[in-house]
């Protein structure tokens, strides 16, 4: 008999939106591919950087608008903590200079809101996949 394929580590992945219901709603997209892990949830910006310090993830998934510190100060202070841990910027709008501000605080990219449900875990594996050798 031969021996079964090695199952792949999934991706571990930290969800960071202070809306509960939509990180939840987040939370059961994810649980649909098994390539993906949801290792914990942060209601607001602070708390973002203290999980992702703690836990470790390989992405972030982070709102851009969040109290006690926005997505883009939280990104700024996970990446400079880490080099292994990517971020990616979820939100409703689609400005020129939201997406700036996104790139400059060191987010690997970047996906709205009303397009998470198709894109969100491709974006997920893309941004993991681009840091390998």
């Amino acid at each position: 008999m031969p021996p079964r394929p090695k199952k792949a580590t999934p991706l571990r992945v930290l969800i960071a939106d202070d809306h509960r219901l939509f990180a939840e709603a987040l939370e059961a997209i994810l649980a649909t591919d098994e390539r993906i892990e949801v290792v914990g949830q942060a209601g607001d910006g602070g708390e973002a950087v203290e999980l992702a310090r703690r836990l470790g993830p390989d992405v972030v998934l982070m709102d851009v608008s969040m109290p006690v510190l926005d997505g883009f100060e939280a990104t700024r202070e996970i990446r400079a903590a880490s080099d292994d841990t990517q971020v990616l910027m979820l939100t409703g709008s689609n400005s020129r200079a939201d997406v700036d501000r996104s790139r400059e605080a060191g987010a690997s990219g970047y996906v709205t809101k009303d397009r998470i449900a198709s894109e969100l875990v491709a974006a997920i594996v893309e941004v993991t996949h681009r840091r390998l050798p």
